[in-house]
């Protein structure tokens, strides 16, 4: 856990970067208000993920579960805010499972494409095979017209 109350804030920078795309372009921000605002945000997020923990042990877990976080919003009366959520983070599912499909896919394509590429080499080696075979039984053939022909001779 965080050995100091500061230790809990969230980062200022990131912070300001939520405030600025907030705000209407040309409205500024004081220091004191930036301060205010990132100690309420964090204090609001140790608020839900302490009334999310009461719900998971109420389920006999140890792991918070989006559903925990959604109870906990409800206990705060921010229910308004689940169904957008919910909509959220099923499209944060529906992208992490479009990547890993397409990261399935190029890994399918991939071996597909390494698969032909090795017949292709075999078929090569297999043509390179049979080139080599065939100079071979021609060899073969003239070396017996020779020996046929040395054998007649020496008759």
């Amino acid at each position: 856990m965080a050995e100091k109350p500061e230790d809990l804030n969230l980062p200022s920078a990131v912070v300001s970067r939520i405030i600025k795309d907030s705000l209407p372009e040309g409205v500024k921000i004081s220091a004191e208000a930036r301060t205010a605002i990132t100690r309420s945000a964090s204090i609001f997020i140790l608020y839900a993920a302490g009334l999310a923990s009461s719900h998971a042990e109420k389920n006999k877990r140890k792991t918070l579960t989006a559903k925990d976080i959604f109870d906990g919003l409800v206990d705060m009366d921010f229910d308004h805010f689940v169904p957008k959520l919910t909509q959220t983070l099923e499209a944060y599912r529906a992208g992490v499972k479009n990547k890993k499909d397409a990261a399935e896919k190029r890994k399918r394509d991939s071996a597909v494409v390494k698969e032909t590429e090795n017949q292709s080499a075999d078929d090569s080696k297999d043509d390179d095979k049979q080139n080599d075979e065939v100079p071979n039984a021609e060899a073969d053939e003239t070396r017996n017209c020779v020996d046929r022909d040395v054998i007649e001779l020496s008759d």
